[in-house]
Protein backbone atom coordinates (compact mmCIF):
# COMPACT_ATOMS: atom_id res chain seq x y z
CA UNK A 1 0.00 0.00 0.00
CA UNK A 2 1.78 3.12 -1.22
CA UNK A 3 0.73 6.47 -0.35
CA UNK A 4 0.82 9.03 -3.36
CA UNK A 5 0.04 12.84 -3.16
CA UNK A 6 -1.82 15.32 -4.58
CA UNK A 7 -0.98 18.29 -3.95
CA UNK A 8 -0.70 18.93 -0.16
CA UNK A 9 -3.05 16.41 0.62
CA UNK A 10 -2.08 12.46 0.87
CA UNK A 11 -4.31 9.43 0.13
CA UNK A 12 -3.58 5.71 0.00
CA UNK A 13 -4.08 3.99 -3.20
CA UNK A 14 -4.76 0.41 -3.59
CA UNK A 15 -3.20 -2.41 -5.66
CA UNK A 16 -5.48 -3.89 -7.60
CA UNK A 17 -6.16 -7.29 -6.57
CA UNK A 18 -6.38 -10.64 -8.28
CA UNK A 19 -9.85 -12.17 -9.30
CA UNK A 20 -11.42 -13.26 -5.89
CA UNK A 21 -13.83 -16.24 -6.61
CA UNK A 22 -14.99 -15.08 -10.26
CA UNK A 23 -12.21 -16.51 -12.94
CA UNK A 24 -11.47 -15.34 -16.26
CA UNK A 25 -15.07 -14.94 -17.72
CA UNK A 26 -15.64 -12.07 -15.06
CA UNK A 27 -12.47 -10.32 -15.85
CA UNK A 28 -13.79 -10.47 -19.71
CA UNK A 29 -16.90 -8.92 -18.84
CA UNK A 30 -15.22 -6.20 -16.94
CA UNK A 31 -13.45 -5.02 -19.61
CA UNK A 32 -16.37 -5.61 -21.79
CA UNK A 33 -18.09 -2.88 -19.80
CA UNK A 34 -15.49 -0.67 -20.65
CA UNK A 35 -12.59 -1.83 -17.79
CA UNK A 36 -14.27 1.46 -15.89
CA UNK A 37 -17.96 0.92 -15.15
CA UNK A 38 -19.02 1.98 -18.71
CA UNK A 39 -21.73 3.37 -18.43
CA UNK A 40 -23.64 1.20 -16.12
CA UNK A 41 -21.10 2.13 -13.56
CA UNK A 42 -20.65 -1.45 -11.89
CA UNK A 43 -17.22 -3.17 -11.28
CA UNK A 44 -18.29 -6.69 -10.45
CA UNK A 45 -18.06 -7.64 -6.83
CA UNK A 46 -14.75 -9.83 -6.65
CA UNK A 47 -12.65 -6.40 -8.28
CA UNK A 48 -10.90 -3.69 -6.59
CA UNK A 49 -10.54 -0.21 -7.57
CA UNK A 50 -6.71 1.03 -7.26
CA UNK A 51 -8.11 4.09 -6.56
CA UNK A 52 -11.13 3.63 -4.50
CA UNK A 53 -10.34 5.78 -1.87
CA UNK A 54 -10.54 8.87 -4.23
CA UNK A 55 -14.28 9.79 -4.07
CA UNK A 56 -13.71 12.41 -5.72
CA UNK A 57 -11.15 11.68 -7.97
CA UNK A 58 -8.75 14.70 -8.21
CA UNK A 59 -11.26 16.64 -5.82
CA UNK A 60 -10.90 14.23 -3.17
CA UNK A 61 -9.30 15.68 0.23
CA UNK A 62 -7.69 13.45 3.47
CA UNK A 63 -10.11 15.16 5.98
CA UNK A 64 -12.11 13.56 8.82
CA UNK A 65 -12.65 15.67 10.90
CA UNK A 66 -15.95 18.22 11.86
CA UNK A 67 -14.70 20.45 8.60
CA UNK A 68 -14.72 17.06 5.92
CA UNK A 69 -17.58 18.72 3.90
CA UNK A 70 -16.55 22.22 3.10
CA UNK A 71 -12.63 21.87 2.05
CA UNK A 72 -11.85 23.14 -1.62
CA UNK A 73 -10.53 21.48 -4.25
CA UNK A 74 -6.86 20.52 -4.24
CA UNK A 75 -4.10 22.93 -6.00
CA UNK A 76 -6.55 25.85 -6.81
CA UNK A 77 -5.08 28.60 -9.01
CA UNK A 78 -5.26 31.72 -5.57
CA UNK A 79 -8.34 33.83 -7.90
CA UNK A 80 -9.95 30.77 -7.94
CA UNK A 81 -9.35 29.85 -4.16
CA UNK A 82 -10.13 33.64 -3.62
CA UNK A 83 -13.40 33.17 -5.28
CA UNK A 84 -14.09 29.90 -3.15
CA UNK A 85 -13.73 31.66 -0.16
CA UNK A 86 -15.67 34.87 -0.83
CA UNK A 87 -18.53 32.11 -2.23
CA UNK A 88 -18.12 30.29 1.47
CA UNK A 89 -18.65 33.03 3.54
CA UNK A 90 -21.97 34.66 1.54
CA UNK A 91 -23.04 30.91 2.51
CA UNK A 92 -22.54 31.38 5.64
CA UNK A 93 -23.84 34.86 6.15
CA UNK A 94 -27.00 35.96 8.13
CA UNK A 95 -29.10 37.58 6.13
CA UNK A 96 -31.17 40.59 8.19
CA UNK A 97 -34.40 42.23 7.66
CA UNK A 98 -34.92 45.28 5.40
CA UNK A 99 -34.13 48.06 6.06
CA UNK A 100 -30.79 47.62 7.08
CA UNK A 101 -27.44 49.63 7.32
CA UNK A 102 -25.89 46.68 5.53
CA UNK A 103 -27.27 47.27 2.26
CA UNK A 104 -26.98 44.45 0.24
CA UNK A 105 -27.24 42.10 2.79
CA UNK A 106 -31.00 42.34 3.80
CA UNK A 107 -34.49 41.75 2.58
CA UNK A 108 -34.90 38.41 4.85
CA UNK A 109 -38.52 37.25 4.17
CA UNK A 110 -40.55 38.58 5.55
CA UNK A 111 -41.30 34.49 5.19
CA UNK A 112 -38.39 32.32 5.61
CA UNK A 113 -37.38 28.82 7.20
CA UNK A 114 -33.53 29.60 7.64
CA UNK A 115 -31.52 32.94 7.90
CA UNK A 116 -28.81 31.02 6.14
CA UNK A 117 -27.52 28.66 3.88
CA UNK A 118 -25.95 27.21 6.91
CA UNK A 119 -29.10 27.41 8.83
CA UNK A 120 -30.26 24.16 6.74
CA UNK A 121 -27.06 22.89 5.77
CA UNK A 122 -24.66 22.97 8.75
CA UNK A 123 -20.65 22.64 8.43
CA UNK A 124 -21.96 21.74 4.52
CA UNK A 125 -23.51 18.79 5.56
CA UNK A 126 -26.81 17.60 5.59
CA UNK A 127 -30.06 18.50 8.08
CA UNK A 128 -32.16 16.52 10.35
CA UNK A 129 -35.85 16.60 11.68
CA UNK A 130 -36.38 17.56 15.02
CA UNK A 131 -34.84 15.27 17.69
CA UNK A 132 -37.23 16.06 20.86
CA UNK A 133 -41.21 17.55 21.09
CA UNK A 134 -40.99 21.23 20.96
CA UNK A 135 -37.93 21.93 19.03
CA UNK A 136 -38.49 24.12 16.23
CA UNK A 137 -37.76 22.07 12.61
CA UNK A 138 -34.81 23.98 11.02
CA UNK A 139 -33.39 22.16 8.47
CA UNK A 140 -36.55 19.89 7.65
CA UNK A 141 -39.25 21.73 5.47
CA UNK A 142 -42.50 20.34 3.97
CA UNK A 143 -43.15 21.27 0.17
CA UNK A 144 -46.90 21.64 -0.65
CA UNK A 145 -48.67 21.28 -3.88
CA UNK A 146 -52.45 20.48 -4.80
CA UNK A 147 -53.29 18.35 -7.45
CA UNK A 148 -52.60 19.40 -11.40
CA UNK A 149 -49.41 20.78 -12.57
CA UNK A 150 -48.05 24.94 -12.38
CA UNK A 151 -47.45 26.45 -15.60
CA UNK A 152 -43.83 25.55 -15.87
CA UNK A 153 -45.03 21.60 -15.77
CA UNK A 154 -44.01 21.44 -11.81
CA UNK A 155 -45.75 20.55 -8.64
CA UNK A 156 -48.83 23.44 -8.54
CA UNK A 157 -48.79 25.24 -5.58
CA UNK A 158 -50.78 25.50 -3.02
CA UNK A 159 -53.53 28.91 -3.66
CA UNK A 160 -52.88 30.18 -0.36
CA UNK A 161 -49.51 28.85 1.12
CA UNK A 162 -46.82 28.39 -2.04
CA UNK A 163 -45.12 25.51 -2.81
CA UNK A 164 -43.41 25.45 0.92
CA UNK A 165 -44.07 25.92 4.71
CA UNK A 166 -42.26 28.76 5.98
CA UNK A 167 -42.07 27.77 9.82
CA UNK A 168 -40.65 31.80 10.32
CA UNK A 169 -41.28 34.93 9.44
CA UNK A 170 -39.77 38.64 10.14
CA UNK A 171 -41.11 41.15 12.87
CA UNK A 172 -44.94 41.27 13.06
CA UNK A 173 -46.00 39.06 9.95
CA UNK A 174 -47.56 35.72 11.06
CA UNK A 175 -45.29 32.20 10.21
CA UNK A 176 -47.24 30.19 8.06
CA UNK A 177 -47.69 27.03 10.33
CA UNK A 178 -45.73 24.98 12.70
CA UNK A 179 -44.66 21.56 11.79
CA UNK A 180 -44.81 18.92 13.96
CA UNK A 181 -43.24 15.22 13.60
CA UNK A 182 -44.14 12.90 15.80
CA UNK A 183 -42.77 8.80 15.08
CA UNK A 184 -44.24 4.77 15.51
CA UNK A 185 -42.25 2.48 16.47
CA UNK A 186 -42.64 -0.47 13.70
CA UNK A 187 -41.02 -3.79 15.02
CA UNK A 188 -39.10 -6.38 12.66
CA UNK A 189 -37.18 -9.14 12.61
CA UNK A 190 -34.11 -10.17 10.84
CA UNK A 191 -33.80 -14.06 9.79
CA UNK A 192 -31.66 -14.77 12.36
CA UNK A 193 -33.75 -13.66 14.73
CA UNK A 194 -32.91 -10.74 16.03
CA UNK A 195 -35.46 -8.07 16.47
CA UNK A 196 -35.15 -4.28 15.14
CA UNK A 197 -37.80 -1.31 15.05
CA UNK A 198 -38.26 1.13 12.27
CA UNK A 199 -40.11 4.51 13.18
CA UNK A 200 -42.50 5.40 11.03
CA UNK A 201 -42.69 9.86 10.80
CA UNK A 202 -46.20 11.49 11.08
CA UNK A 203 -46.16 15.07 9.45
CA UNK A 204 -48.51 17.92 11.06
CA UNK A 205 -49.20 21.41 10.02
CA UNK A 206 -50.36 23.07 13.13
CA UNK A 207 -51.74 26.80 13.51
CA UNK A 208 -52.14 27.51 10.00
CA UNK A 209 -51.80 31.88 10.17
CA UNK A 210 -53.67 32.37 6.68
CA UNK A 211 -56.49 30.09 6.50
CA UNK A 212 -57.33 26.39 6.14
CA UNK A 213 -54.78 24.76 3.72
CA UNK A 214 -56.39 23.04 0.84
CA UNK A 215 -58.39 20.04 0.97
CA UNK A 216 -55.96 17.94 -1.57
CA UNK A 217 -52.95 19.33 -0.09
CA UNK A 218 -50.04 16.88 -0.45
CA UNK A 219 -47.11 17.24 1.68
CA UNK A 220 -43.16 15.90 1.28
CA UNK A 221 -41.34 16.34 4.06
CA UNK A 222 -37.15 17.14 3.52
CA UNK A 223 -34.09 17.22 5.29
CA UNK A 224 -31.26 19.33 3.73
CA UNK A 225 -28.80 17.19 2.28
CA UNK A 226 -25.10 17.72 2.01
CA UNK A 227 -23.70 19.95 -0.79
CA UNK A 228 -20.01 18.39 -1.07
CA UNK A 229 -19.26 17.15 -4.44
CA UNK A 230 -21.86 18.72 -6.65
CA UNK A 231 -19.63 20.24 -9.00
CA UNK A 232 -18.88 16.65 -9.85
CA UNK A 233 -22.16 15.53 -10.06
CA UNK A 234 -23.22 18.60 -12.40
CA UNK A 235 -20.10 17.32 -14.63
CA UNK A 236 -21.47 14.49 -15.58
CA UNK A 237 -23.07 14.23 -18.83
CA UNK A 238 -26.23 14.00 -19.71
CA UNK A 239 -25.40 11.27 -22.11
CA UNK A 240 -24.28 8.82 -19.03
CA UNK A 241 -27.22 9.34 -17.50
CA UNK A 242 -29.72 8.57 -20.53
CA UNK A 243 -27.30 5.23 -20.85
CA UNK A 244 -28.28 3.99 -17.16
CA UNK A 245 -31.91 4.96 -17.59
CA UNK A 246 -33.82 1.65 -17.75
CA UNK A 247 -37.57 2.91 -18.00
CA UNK A 248 -39.47 0.00 -19.27
CA UNK A 249 -36.62 -2.12 -16.89
CA UNK A 250 -35.70 -4.11 -20.37
CA UNK A 251 -33.15 -5.97 -19.53
CA UNK A 252 -35.66 -7.60 -16.83
CA UNK A 253 -33.65 -7.05 -13.55
CA UNK A 254 -36.37 -4.89 -11.43
CA UNK A 255 -34.44 -1.86 -11.85
CA UNK A 256 -36.33 1.04 -14.08
CA UNK A 257 -34.41 3.81 -13.17
CA UNK A 258 -35.60 7.13 -15.17
CA UNK A 259 -34.08 10.40 -15.69
CA UNK A 260 -36.47 13.55 -14.42
CA UNK A 261 -37.07 15.82 -16.38
CA UNK A 262 -37.70 19.90 -15.08
CA UNK A 263 -37.94 23.37 -15.67
CA UNK A 264 -34.54 24.95 -16.74
CA UNK A 265 -35.65 28.69 -15.91
CA UNK A 266 -32.59 30.15 -17.60
CA UNK A 267 -32.98 28.16 -21.23
CA UNK A 268 -37.04 28.39 -20.59
CA UNK A 269 -37.01 24.84 -21.91
CA UNK A 270 -36.67 21.22 -20.13
CA UNK A 271 -33.14 19.96 -18.66
CA UNK A 272 -32.53 16.48 -17.08
CA UNK A 273 -32.79 17.21 -13.03
CA UNK A 274 -29.94 15.99 -10.70
CA UNK A 275 -29.96 17.84 -7.84
CA UNK A 276 -32.56 17.55 -4.52
CA UNK A 277 -34.46 14.35 -3.46
CA UNK A 278 -36.31 13.97 -6.32
CA UNK A 279 -33.95 15.47 -9.02
CA UNK A 280 -36.20 19.09 -9.15
CA UNK A 281 -33.34 20.91 -10.16
CA UNK A 282 -31.01 20.99 -13.39
CA UNK A 283 -28.12 22.73 -12.43
CA UNK A 284 -26.49 24.14 -9.35
CA UNK A 285 -27.30 28.01 -10.08
CA UNK A 286 -30.95 27.16 -10.19
CA UNK A 287 -30.79 25.00 -6.81
CA UNK A 288 -29.18 27.98 -5.15
CA UNK A 289 -31.50 30.65 -6.51
CA UNK A 290 -34.65 28.34 -5.36
CA UNK A 291 -32.86 27.61 -2.15
CA UNK A 292 -32.89 31.66 -2.02
CA UNK A 293 -36.12 32.69 -2.40
CA UNK A 294 -37.70 29.35 -1.02
CA UNK A 295 -35.86 28.90 2.47
CA UNK A 296 -34.69 32.60 2.74
CA UNK A 297 -36.90 34.82 1.10
CA UNK A 298 -34.57 36.54 -1.11
CA UNK A 299 -34.81 37.76 -4.63
CA UNK A 300 -32.91 36.66 -7.01
CA UNK A 301 -32.18 37.26 -10.63
CA UNK A 302 -33.95 34.17 -11.43
CA UNK A 303 -36.35 34.32 -9.12
CA UNK A 304 -37.53 38.01 -8.60
CA UNK A 305 -40.77 37.03 -7.15
CA UNK A 306 -41.30 36.92 -3.41
CA UNK A 307 -42.29 33.51 -1.80
CA UNK A 308 -45.67 34.80 -0.58
CA UNK A 309 -48.95 34.76 -1.78
CA UNK A 310 -51.88 37.38 -2.39
CA UNK A 311 -53.58 35.73 0.11
CA UNK A 312 -50.79 36.55 2.77
CA UNK A 313 -51.51 40.91 2.90
CA UNK A 314 -49.62 41.24 5.93
CA UNK A 315 -46.38 39.91 4.19
CA UNK A 316 -46.90 42.02 1.17
CA UNK A 317 -46.84 45.10 2.95
CA UNK A 318 -43.45 44.07 4.61
CA UNK A 319 -40.31 46.16 3.60
CA UNK A 320 -37.87 44.21 0.88
CA UNK A 321 -34.26 44.93 0.16
CA UNK A 322 -34.68 45.88 -3.34
CA UNK A 323 -35.21 43.40 -6.74
CA UNK A 324 -33.23 41.77 -6.86
CA UNK A 325 -31.99 41.33 -3.28
CA UNK A 326 -29.59 39.20 -4.11
CA UNK A 327 -27.30 40.15 -7.05
CA UNK A 328 -25.82 37.93 -9.86
CA UNK A 329 -22.39 38.91 -8.24
CA UNK A 330 -23.61 36.95 -5.02
CA UNK A 331 -25.15 34.28 -6.65
CA UNK A 332 -22.30 33.63 -8.55
CA UNK A 333 -19.53 33.15 -5.66
CA UNK A 334 -21.73 30.56 -4.23
CA UNK A 335 -22.20 28.98 -7.45
CA UNK A 336 -18.40 28.74 -7.64
CA UNK A 337 -18.21 27.72 -4.15
CA UNK A 338 -20.68 25.06 -4.28
CA UNK A 339 -18.73 23.44 -7.66
CA UNK A 340 -15.73 23.02 -6.03
CA UNK A 341 -16.23 21.70 -2.25
CA UNK A 342 -14.24 18.31 -2.12
CA UNK A 343 -15.25 14.88 -1.95
CA UNK A 344 -13.73 13.45 1.80
CA UNK A 345 -11.52 10.36 0.83
CA UNK A 346 -12.81 7.00 1.86
CA UNK A 347 -11.23 5.50 5.17
CA UNK A 348 -9.84 1.39 5.47
CA UNK A 349 -10.66 0.12 1.90
CA UNK A 350 -8.28 -2.69 3.12
CA UNK A 351 -9.84 -3.82 6.14
CA UNK A 352 -11.08 -7.16 5.60
CA UNK A 353 -14.45 -6.18 7.30
CA UNK A 354 -14.43 -3.30 4.73
CA UNK A 355 -13.74 -5.60 1.86
CA UNK A 356 -16.31 -8.21 3.21
CA UNK A 357 -19.30 -5.98 3.26
CA UNK A 358 -18.40 -4.57 -0.44
CA UNK A 359 -19.07 -7.56 -1.55
CA UNK A 360 -21.94 -8.24 0.33
CA UNK A 361 -23.06 -4.91 -1.28
CA UNK A 362 -22.44 -5.60 -4.84
CA UNK A 363 -24.09 -9.06 -4.21
CA UNK A 364 -27.25 -7.77 -2.94
CA UNK A 365 -27.52 -5.46 -6.19
CA UNK A 366 -27.38 -2.33 -4.37
CA UNK A 367 -24.57 -0.86 -7.15
CA UNK A 368 -27.64 -1.40 -8.89
CA UNK A 369 -28.78 2.18 -8.37
CA UNK A 370 -25.43 3.20 -5.80
CA UNK A 371 -23.05 3.06 -9.05
CA UNK A 372 -19.73 2.89 -7.15
CA UNK A 373 -17.78 4.62 -10.27
CA UNK A 374 -18.36 6.94 -13.00
CA UNK A 375 -16.23 9.98 -15.21
CA UNK A 376 -17.09 13.24 -15.60
CA UNK A 377 -17.23 15.36 -18.99
CA UNK A 378 -15.42 18.31 -19.40
CA UNK A 379 -17.06 20.98 -17.90
CA UNK A 380 -15.21 24.23 -19.02
CA UNK A 381 -15.96 27.08 -16.34
CA UNK A 382 -14.23 24.20 -14.13
CA UNK A 383 -11.79 22.42 -15.54
CA UNK A 384 -10.85 21.09 -12.42
CA UNK A 385 -14.00 19.20 -13.12
CA UNK A 386 -13.49 17.65 -16.34
CA UNK A 387 -12.80 14.03 -17.17
CA UNK A 388 -12.33 13.20 -13.25
CA UNK A 389 -13.08 9.56 -12.60
CA UNK A 390 -15.22 9.74 -9.24
CA UNK A 391 -17.00 7.10 -6.70
CA UNK A 392 -20.04 8.56 -5.64
CA UNK A 393 -22.35 5.51 -5.09
CA UNK A 394 -25.44 7.59 -7.25
CA UNK A 395 -26.73 6.96 -10.94
CA UNK A 396 -28.83 10.72 -9.90
CA UNK A 397 -31.59 8.56 -11.70
CA UNK A 398 -35.73 8.24 -9.97
CA UNK A 399 -36.41 4.80 -8.64
CA UNK A 400 -39.31 3.45 -7.00
CA UNK A 401 -38.93 2.91 -2.99
CA UNK A 402 -42.09 1.63 -2.63
CA UNK A 403 -45.07 2.92 -0.58
CA UNK A 404 -43.06 2.66 2.55
CA UNK A 405 -41.34 5.65 1.82
CA UNK A 406 -43.62 7.36 -0.45
CA UNK A 407 -45.14 11.11 -0.29
CA UNK A 408 -47.72 11.17 -2.83
CA UNK A 409 -46.30 14.37 -4.05
CA UNK A 410 -45.69 14.19 -8.54
CA UNK A 411 -42.43 16.56 -9.09
CA UNK A 412 -42.57 17.08 -12.77
CA UNK A 413 -41.73 13.38 -14.25
CA UNK A 414 -41.22 11.83 -10.31
CA UNK A 415 -44.62 9.86 -8.97
CA UNK A 416 -45.38 9.85 -5.55
CA UNK A 417 -43.16 6.96 -5.13
CA UNK A 418 -39.90 7.81 -6.88
CA UNK A 419 -36.79 9.55 -5.04
CA UNK A 420 -33.58 10.17 -7.22
CA UNK A 421 -30.61 7.88 -5.65
CA UNK A 422 -28.63 9.92 -2.82
CA UNK A 423 -25.07 9.88 -3.36
CA UNK A 424 -23.16 7.88 -0.94
CA UNK A 425 -19.66 9.14 -0.52
CA UNK A 426 -19.50 10.64 2.93
CA UNK A 427 -21.99 9.05 4.91
CA UNK A 428 -19.76 7.43 7.22
CA UNK A 429 -18.48 11.25 8.12
CA UNK A 430 -22.09 12.31 8.47
CA UNK A 431 -22.39 12.10 12.73
CA UNK A 432 -18.97 13.55 13.19
CA UNK A 433 -20.00 16.65 10.65
CA UNK A 434 -23.58 17.22 11.28
CA UNK A 435 -23.61 15.55 14.72
CA UNK A 436 -26.20 12.90 13.57
CA UNK A 437 -27.02 9.41 12.39
CA UNK A 438 -30.49 10.50 10.62
CA UNK A 439 -31.04 9.04 6.89
CA UNK A 440 -33.30 8.96 4.11
CA UNK A 441 -35.53 12.28 2.79
CA UNK A 442 -36.72 13.25 5.85
CA UNK A 443 -34.33 11.70 8.08
CA UNK A 444 -36.48 8.89 10.00
CA UNK A 445 -33.94 6.38 9.92
CA UNK A 446 -31.83 6.47 13.20
CA UNK A 447 -28.73 4.54 11.50
CA UNK A 448 -27.53 2.83 8.45
CA UNK A 449 -29.18 -0.12 9.18
CA UNK A 450 -32.87 1.34 9.25
CA UNK A 451 -31.80 3.17 6.13
CA UNK A 452 -31.82 -0.14 4.53
CA UNK A 453 -34.30 -1.48 6.08
CA UNK A 454 -36.89 1.05 4.52
CA UNK A 455 -35.86 0.28 0.89
CA UNK A 456 -38.93 -0.95 -1.04
CA UNK A 457 -40.04 -0.88 -4.45
CA UNK A 458 -37.43 -1.48 -6.50
CA UNK A 459 -34.72 -2.24 -3.75
CA UNK A 460 -36.74 -4.59 -2.35
CA UNK A 461 -34.68 -7.45 -3.18
CA UNK A 462 -31.98 -5.92 -2.01
CA UNK A 463 -33.44 -5.21 1.24
CA UNK A 464 -35.06 -8.92 1.82
CA UNK A 465 -31.52 -9.69 0.99
CA UNK A 466 -29.83 -7.92 3.75
CA UNK A 467 -32.51 -8.84 6.00
CA UNK A 468 -31.51 -12.46 5.69
CA UNK A 469 -27.75 -12.28 6.35
CA UNK A 470 -26.39 -12.91 9.51
CA UNK A 471 -25.58 -10.59 12.15
CA UNK A 472 -21.26 -10.42 10.87
CA UNK A 473 -22.57 -10.35 7.29
CA UNK A 474 -24.92 -6.97 8.46
CA UNK A 475 -21.83 -5.71 10.59
CA UNK A 476 -19.60 -5.68 7.52
CA UNK A 477 -21.95 -4.58 5.23
CA UNK A 478 -22.72 -1.38 7.69
CA UNK A 479 -18.44 -1.14 7.88
CA UNK A 480 -18.52 -0.54 4.05
CA UNK A 481 -21.00 1.41 4.25
CA UNK A 482 -19.16 3.66 7.43
CA UNK A 483 -16.17 3.23 5.29
CA UNK A 484 -17.66 5.87 2.11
Amino acid sequence: MDPTKSGQHTFTRTPLLAVVGIGTLALCLWWGMGGAGGASGVLPAGFVDPDESLSGGDLTVSITSVGAFGRPAPDLPIKRADRFIVGNSFFNRKWVTAPASTSGHDGLGPLFNASSCKGCHKRDGRGRPPMKPGEMTRSLLIRLSVPGKAPNGGPNPDPVYGDQVQNRATLGIPPEADIEVTYTEVPGTFADGTPYSLRKPTYKLVAPAYGPFHDDLMTSPRVAPAVFGLGLLAAIPDATLLAMADPEDEDGDGISGRVNRVADVKSGGRAIGRFGWKAGQPTIEQQVSAAFIGDIGLTTPMFMEENFTVSQTAAAKAPNGGKPEIGQRIVDFIVHYQHLIAVPARRGVDEPKVRRGRRIFFELGCVSCHKPRLETGESPDFPELSNQTIRPFTDLLLHDMGPGLADGRPEFAASGTEWRTPPLWGIGLVETVSGHTLFLHDGRARNLTEAILWHGGEAQAAQEGFRNLDADERAALIAFLESL
